[in-house]
């Protein structure tokens, strides 16, 4: 007897999104955007904990895509992420899952951003912004970034905001947001303060925890070698050299030592 396989049509998700997800290859939910998909539709609050690589974009932006409405100009959905390249991420992705939903528009807001590109794009009526908590939070001081009709926030790797020091910007955008919306907040790991940040902002959450299928590869070895000062460059060629490899990646600490 053939396993009965759950698809996207059977979460709920309607012809403008169903279509999208078809353009983009999508056959059928991850473990998480199924468990999480329903609930975000009915308006409930999700605390979802799942690594990076798990679908959890989808899991978020499907639902509160479908629960907006493309005729009110004015944000509707925040996301916020730790990150520049994350924030991009996500804002693309929800540009590819409501292109075919008329009139609905995704900006992104971070730093190294001019304000004037930023205030521009503010201006057309976007119903979704995405953005880091810093540059979110200069744009609400200034009076530039209206959340008055949010209806759904969305908090994207709050463990890594947690790590780098934004926590802090987090909850104070989270204070400004009205009441009567909804939160999702996803996270790879659940340290206290994210807990401080669920049991103060969000409403009986509904958790979903999803295992990470993907394990560390058994043929990766690990070591490391202490290198000082002016000899790394030198000590890089030498080991790039002398190892067997087919490909490499090479990670650096700021993009001036690219």
């Amino acid at each position: 007897m053939a396993e009965f396989e759950t698809t996207f049509a059977d979460l709920g998700l309607k012809a403008p999104i169903l279509e999208a997800l078809n353009d983009l290859g999508y056959e059928k939910p991850s473990p998480i955007q199924a468990e999480c998909i329903p609930h975000l539709l009915n308006g409930r609050d999700v605390l979802g904990m799942a690594q990076t690589g798990s679908g959890k974009t989808a899991a978020f932006s499907l639902p509160l895509l479908q629960n907006l409405d493309p005729e009110l100009k004015a944000p509707q959905i925040l996301v916020l992420a730790p990150t520049r390249e994350l924030a991009v991420q996500v804002a693309e992705a929800m540009t590819d899952f409501s292109k075919h939903m008329r009139g609905v528009n995704v900006v992104a807001l971070y730093g190294g951003q001019r304000y004037d590109v930023q205030l521009r794009a503010l201006r057309q009526g976007p119903q979704i912004v995405v953005g880091t908590p810093g540059r979110l939070l200069d744009h609400l001081k200034r009076g530039t970034l209206d959340l008055s009709k949010l209806s759904g926030l969305v908090l994207d790797e709050a463990d890594e905001m947690l790590r780098m020091g934004f926590i802090e910007d987090v909850e104070t955008i989270m204070a400004q947001i009205p009441e009567g919306h909804q939160t999702a907040l996803f996270s790879a790991t659940m340290p206290e303060a994210i807990r401080r940040i669920t049991r103060r902002f969000m409403k009986e959450p509904q958790e979903v925890r999803i295992q990470s299928s993907v394990t560390t590869r058994p043929d990766i070895s690990q070591s490391y070698w202490t290198v000082w000062g002016m000899r790394k460059n030198e000590a890089l060629v030498r080991f790039l050299e002398a190892e067997d490899f087919d490909a490499a990646i090479i990670f650096v600490r700021t993009k001036t030592r690219l």
